[in-house]
């Protein structure tokens, strides 16, 4: 009987069920090991095929279509220290619960210890931050073996969407030959109709009566109360808002939470907490978080274990960095918030509320007042600008250190604007392959990266080969700008140890990645140009002095603090 070819027919069954579960996109990073699915992805019309020569930037970029869409992009290498550096996105993908489909191609069992070439010891390589491990072994023809290939594949689809969502690793192991051979496929036939072969519905937590009772009579209870939103809250816009109203509470909402927005948003906080009279007077007598804690450090400090706190949160994990919660529900966020509104009611007048707003309207006049003085560029001035200018149904990636920090500061309450961040592990590696992910999900909406220098640098080798239309705005200030706020500035080794100034043009740098460049000193200019549709990738270089940066951020608070 004539041989058949087994590994063309196995990469053929798993893409094709991936395509049927919803599959749309594939980050390949070259290699020979990898060939058989790597052809089955580029020869399957339903899916995109995305070359990226890095195995860490391909990783990233897979997460940033995770970001944008809610479901999974695979990403493909083929054996050796390639799988290795997918772990970064891996890691990331776990702690932010983003989807991701990790494909790594592996050496035979007989190949192994053995002194074979590109062969390490993969299995299990990303321990317990992969969602679900699947080592079938080499593809074999035997009976029954389409139905097993297609019920893993659905199963390792399902097992990104979670809950909660996150990374699955399937580790496939190739004999040669890796190409296909001519001869007659292995017979793995799916449904009918084009349907999944085992299709998959991801639970929702709803919320008991008893739940919803309790957690509405606190509420009403507690008028001096406010709901915090971190990343990943899972409320909509419109279901905190009616919450908020109903209960009279304030919204303190990360920028990354998606939820800053409507008249019940606090979007000064930072500035706020750090004057200590507004700050003492006006600790909550109950605080409802959903998602993750704030960025902000002097926020999550103010929310100490002294205030009652109930931590909401779908996947029963524990976000509370602090040791400050009082009460966990691992309830659906946005189930528990509409039926909370709902038994509280109509909204009633609320001196709270109304002492918060005040409060912002003082702050927010105070920060855009200081920050308008001057013309030069600070981290804060491009964050506050970018996030109001961008239009609706745009895209913001904001890196990790400061730039994330100076968007919380300074961000005013908005709608249509999608923000983004790889907060799982607060990392700033694979920031420009993320932002290039997203863009190339998104299609025609805008997206705009913004970073600093160093981060940039770190991921620069994410824009060889992009064509997605982002725009990448990088803040150079010569170093970590975000250690000037911490203590190792009053160390004699800040420059050399934290700073780490880099001294190189990174106007230079990006044209030498293949991306249009320049640079820009003028916030005004820069706006034009973030707003001027881009064919592809370009990076807005903005040069900004780290110490008269400083400065301003410091006065920012002080002029707030004066307010009050």
């Amino acid at each position: 009987m004539t041989e058949r070819d087994v590994n063309t027919a196995f990469a053929i069954t798993l893409v094709d069920e991936w395509a049927r579960a919803g599959l749309t996109d594939a980050v390949v990073a070259p290699g020979s090991r990898s060939a058989p699915l790597a052809l089955a992805f580029e020869r399957d019309p339903r899916v995109r095929v995305h070359v990226v020569l890095d195995e860490r930037s391909a990783a990233f970029r897979a997460l940033g279509f995770g970001l944008a869409t809610g479901r999974p992009a695979a990403v493909l290498c083929t054996s050796g220290t390639g799988a290795a550096n997918f772990h970064p996105a891996v890691i990331e993908a776990a702690h932010a619960r983003v989807p991701l489909l990790v494909c790594t191609a592996d050496r035979p069992p007989e190949l192994h210890d053995a002194g074979a070439g590109q062969t390490i010891e993969q299995s299990h390589l990303y321990g317990r931050t992969a969602r679900w491990y699947h080592e079938p072994g080499p593809p074999a023809d035997v009976p029954g073996a389409g139905a097993t290939w297609r019920a893993a594949a659905g199963r390792a689809w399902a097992a990104t969407l979670g809950p909660p969502a996150g990374p699955v690793h399937c580790n496939f192991a190739f004999r040669e030959p890796l190409l296909p051979t001519g001869a007659p496929l292995v017979d793995a036939p799916g449904r009918a109709g084009g349907e999944p072969w085992t299709r998959s519905t991801a639970g929702r937590r709803a919320p008991a009566a008893a739940d919803v009772t309790r957690v509405a009579e606190r509420v009403r209870a507690c008028p001096r109360g406010l709901l915090i939103a971190g990343w990943g809250a899972g409320v909509t816009p419109r279901t905190a808002a009616r919450f908020a109203a109903a209960a009279g509470w304030p919204v303190l909402a990360d920028p990354i939470s998606q939820v800053r927005t409507g008249p019940h948003a606090i979007s000064t906080y930072e500035a706020l907490l750090r004057a200590p009279a507004f700050a003492d007077a006006h600790r909550p007598d109950l605080a409802l978080r959903v998602g993750a804690a704030l960025t902000s450090k002097i926020a999550t400090a103010w929310l100490d274990p002294s205030v009652p706190q109930v931590l909401v949160d779908p996947h029963d994990e524990w976000l509370d960095p602090h040791h400050a919660a009082s009460e966990r529900i691992a309830v659906d966020a946005e189930a528990l918030l509409a039926a909370v509104a709902d038994e509280l009611g109509a909204p009633a007048a609320s001196r709270w509320v109304d002492d918060w707003q005040r409060a912002e309207q003082l702050a927010r006049a105070a920060i855009d007042r200081t920050l308008d003085s001057s013309p030069a560029p600070c981290d804060a001035l491009v964050a506050r600008d970018l996030a109001a200018a961008l239009p609706d149904g745009a895209s913001l990636v904001v890196a990790s250190s400061l730039p994330v920090r100076a968007l919380e500061w300074c961000m005013a309450p908005r709608t249509g604007l999608r923000v983004f961040a790889n907060r799982g592990a607060n990392g700033i590696d694979g920031f420009v392959s993320t932002v290039v992910g997203i863009a190339q999900a998104d299609g025609s909406e805008p997206t705009v990266g913004l970073c600093g220098d160093l981060c940039f640098l770190h991921d620069s080798n994410g824009l060889l080969g992009a064509t997605a239309p982002a725009t990448f705005v990088v803040v150079d200030n010569g170093g970590g700008g975000i250690f000037s706020y911490l203590p190792p500035a009053e160390l004699p080794e800040f420059e050399r140890l934290f700073v780490t100034p880099h001294g190189l043009d990174l106007v230079e740098v990006a044209r030498a990645h293949g991306a249009a460049a320049e640079r820009v000193d003028d916030v005004h200019k820069l706006l034009e140009a973030v707003l001027t549709p881009a064919d592809g990738v370009r990076v807005l270089v903005v040069p900004v002095d780290r110490t008269a940066s400083v400065a301003r951020h410091r006065a920012l608070w002080d002029a707030v603090s004066a307010a009050f």
